[in-house]
């Protein structure tokens, strides 16, 4: 018994001590085969990539095809009494002009020369002039300045501005009364001011807010214009506008105040900042160009006259509706284009007066899509910039903006390019298509006088009398 005793006595040693002994191994305390270490990894060199022989699976963009096809006078003329003869424009005055890109010449044209009310089109011609004269990159600022006690919030025409933060990212919002009451309140502090009065300055427009040539149905439409909003498309076509929108930014603005810690005492008053005032915030919209994209594809009528009054200023005019009129179409003659048939009495199109050939709208779209490669011309850096930033913010058919739920069913979705235009007797469409033959089109079509309550038929005649058969031409 005391044998077998000392026999397991010595086995069970010898297990506890092989375990110690393993452990010890395991952390390379002792000798042996076993580690808890790593190997070591070499890292194989990163292999050498070879370019393909053969050609790049994305060709290079290249120009328009000069032996695509150009459409003929008899097959547009042909498309055109479709248009004419249909039941959605019946007893219109329908309007035509189309021009071939490639060489900017108009091809066909059935009453292109007629001033006809363009509605919504009429935006085209604001936004070139826009464009053309500030340039795509052109942004705005909103101020903050201080005189005394007072501070001042200077409309710069942002009228898409975020009520708190803005967003870098987002061209709605993009600067904030956020941000710029943070600015100011550093600076305020930082000269041991925390008690100030609020003044708006919102005298960069001048004139009246609303256009006495619109009817008042329109309020629902359209904001009062002034230089200074928080984001105007929070309303688009929604209605209930603020009646004072500027006045509303400046409120908000005192929020912001006092939320960073200055007391802001009474409300908001009009007063002109005075000219030796400190400036103690900025805030930055986004560029020009962005901001088209969205009263194009939008057509936000309010920003639209902004965008004018704009353009008047930048002209040496007032910022009112006649500077911004005579502005645009000042900047548009210098461009090369005849305005003398043009009426102009807004720069939106919802005024029924105004009064636009379908060809001057066509050759807009013409120079702006063909400004880097029309034969025989050399172009213009400036110019082919503007272009293609109109071009891109133009509605795409079927797939954005104003054309997203039109050509749905139609072989001419994601085809064209284009503006629209909506009154209660006006159907306007000016932009961009390709032929099934590869030539590219510049074209307008207005219809003006279809019965009331036509709209819909109006539209339905455009888009499938009109536009189909051009986009589907095979009509060389």
């Amino acid at each position: 018994m005391r044998r077998t005793t000392l026999v397991a006595l010595s086995c069970a040693t010898l297990l506890v001590c092989g375990g110690y002994y393993a452990v010890a191994d395991t952390l390379d305390l002792v000798p042996g085969p076993l580690t808890a270490a790593h190997d070591d990894v070499v890292s194989a060199p990163l292999p050498t990539i070879q370019p393909p022989d053969s050609e790049p699976l994305v060709p290079a963009v290249t120009g328009l095809n000069p032996q695509a096809p150009v459409p003929t006078q008899s097959a547009l003329a042909a498309i055109t009494a479709g248009l004419k003869s249909h039941s959605g424009l019946e007893g219109a005055t329908v309007g035509v002009s189309v021009i071939d890109v490639l060489t900017g010449k108009e091809i066909f044209s059935d009453g292109g020369d007629t001033p006809l009310t363009p509605a919504s089109s009429n935006k085209l011609l604001t936004a070139w002039a826009a464009l053309t004269l500030m340039g795509p990159e052109h942004t705005l600022q909103t101020t903050a300045t201080l005189s005394g006690s007072t501070v001042t919030l200077v409309g710069g025409g942002d009228v898409l501005l975020a009520p708190d933060a803005g967003n870098p990212f987002t061209t709605e919002g993009h600067a904030g009364l956020g941000d710029l009451a943070k600015q100011t309140s550093v600076a305020l502090k930082d000269q041991g001011i925390t008690t100030v009065t609020l003044a708006l300055d919102d005298t960069l427009f001048s004139g009246p807010s609303w256009n006495s040539a619109w009817i008042e149905d329109y309020h629902a439409w359209e904001a009062p214009v002034q230089p200074i909003m928080l984001n105007v498309t929070d309303y688009h076509h929604a209605g209930g506008y603020p009646t004072d929108p500027a006045m509303d930014a400046a409120q908000t603005f005192a929020e912001r105040l006092r939320e960073n810690g200055i007391t802001v005492t009474g409300s908001p008053v009009r007063k002109r900042s005075p000219q030796d005032a400190q400036t103690v915030g900025t805030i930055t919209s986004a560029p020009l160009g962005d901001i088209l994209a969205i009263s194009l594809k939008t057509s936000d009528n309010t920003m639209t006259e902004v965008e004018g009054r704009l353009v008047a200023l930048a002209s040496g005019l007032p910022g009112s509706f006649a500077g911004a009129t005579e502005a645009v179409l000042a900047q548009l003659s210098k461009q090369g284009f005849t305005t003398t048939n043009v009426t102009m009495l807004d720069c939106s199109g919802l005024a029924e007066g105004n009064k636009v050939p379908p060809a001057l709208m066509a050759q807009i779209v013409s120079t702006a899509a063909g400004a880097p490669q029309v034969e025989g011309k050399t172009a213009d850096p400036a110019i082919a910039e503007a272009g293609r930033t109109l071009i891109t913010d133009l509605p795409i058919s079927a797939l954005d903006g104003t054309l997203s739920q039109r050509y749905n069913d139609s072989s001419a979705a994601g085809m064209i390019r284009a503006k629209t235009g909506s009154l209660d007797q006006v159907a306007s469409l000016t932009g961009l298509t390709i032929t099934a033959d590869g030539r590219q089109l510049a074209f307008s079509v207005v219809a003006n006088g279809f019965p009331e309550g036509g709209l819909w038929g109006a539209r339905t005649a455009i888009d499938y009398a009109f536009m189909e058969p051009l986009t589907e031409c095979g009509c060389s």
